[in-house]
């Protein structure tokens, strides 16, 4: 039997190219996430991408699926413990997203120091006006909440704007583009020494609803709150009652507990919130990334039976 690799994405000929010769071997089709081929999936052994109503086709006691690269960096929509149980082999997308989310990043932030958000609804009425509250990044704290590739070159970036870096992530481990970097357990204690705090974090059922009315009570007052990670890993009940309150200054939100974040959600009427539709990681440039990754991938994968980058660990969810 032919081996096979199905793309629910699509990909350009050129980058198919670079598939095919990584695995001369293999087939290489494309397919459609929004209306998947199941006759296709069943008897593909590595897939890329995921999809709805494929799990019981791909999952199924004889299938020869053997690998999953995801296109994206989270995985909580996939059916996690029936891949494992299946020992199926997960990659993720990280580190296609650290440049293009690191520039929403820091456009929020610049955004929010320059008032350029008022400035933009204020063009809109042709209203001539600034309060004077102009301030700037130099000087300033961030607190970013992981320390992977997104969070690690948003702190090397806020260095180049003479701003003070402090990390979270799980092990502590140091990181040189972090001036500090703390345990998951004493984030409540970072985040009173942020200007910024910025949440670049997984959903697991460790970050549920991390960033609740606790959290946003230890922030610092007229902080301002970035979330480009997972909506669901904060209250947005909380977190517009700490906007409300004054405690936060700001919120910069690409991710919703709800998306689309619905029509009539009172966020979009919230002068301190900017909004952006999850499309923080989006770039054209994305594909060529995936496909970086997962042909480095393909090579480990036929000479040692398994990728050797991003490999999702299934006991902590990413």
């Amino acid at each position: 039997m032919t081996k096979s690799i199905v793309c629910l994405q699509p990909l350009t000929s050129e980058q198919q190219d670079l598939i095919r010769a990584a695995a001369p071997d293999y087939t290489i089709t494309l397919g459609d996430a929004k209306n998947p081929d199941l006759a296709l999936l069943a008897d593909a052994e590595i897939v890329i991408g995921w999809a709805k109503g494929i799990s019981d086709t791909l999952l199924r006691q004889d299938s020869p699926l053997r690998w999953v690269q995801t296109w994206s960096a989270g995985v909580e929509k996939l059916p996690l413990e029936r891949l494992e149980e299946r020992g199926i082999l997960l990659t993720n997308a990280s580190g296609v997203h650290a440049e293009p989310i690191t520039a929403v990043i820091l456009g929020f932030m610049l955004m929010f120091t320059r008032n350029l958000h008022t400035a933009m609804r204020n063009q809109l009425n042709r209203r001539w006006h600034s309060d004077g509250s102009e301030s700037e990044l130099t000087g300033k704290t961030a607190v970013i909440a992981g320390t992977g590739a997104i969070g690690s070159e948003t702190a090397r970036i806020a260095k180049a704007f003479r701003m003070k870096t402090i990390g979270i992530s799980r092990s502590g481990k140091a990181d040189d583009n972090f001036d500090e970097v703390y345990t998951t357990d004493k984030l409540s204690g970072a985040v009173s020494n942020g200007d910024f705090v910025i949440n670049t974090l997984p959903l697991t059922d460790e970050t549920r609803m991390l960033f609740d009315a606790d959290m946003f009570s230890a922030f610092r007052q007229g902080a301002y709150y970035i979330n480009i990670g997972r909506g669901a890993t904060t209250n947005t009940g909380d977190l517009m009652d700490a906007l409300n309150s004054g405690r936060l200054a700001g919120a910069g939100l690409d991710v919703f507990e709800k998306e689309p974040l619905p029509e009539d959600h009172p966020l979009w009427d919230m002068e301190k919130v900017i909004i952006t539709p999850h499309c923080a990681g989006s770039t054209d440039r994305y594909a060529d990334r995936i496909v970086e990754i997962f042909t480095e991938n393909l090579k480990s994968y036929l000479a040692d039976g398994e990728p050797n980058r991003n490999k999702v660990d299934y006991s902590r969810q990413y």
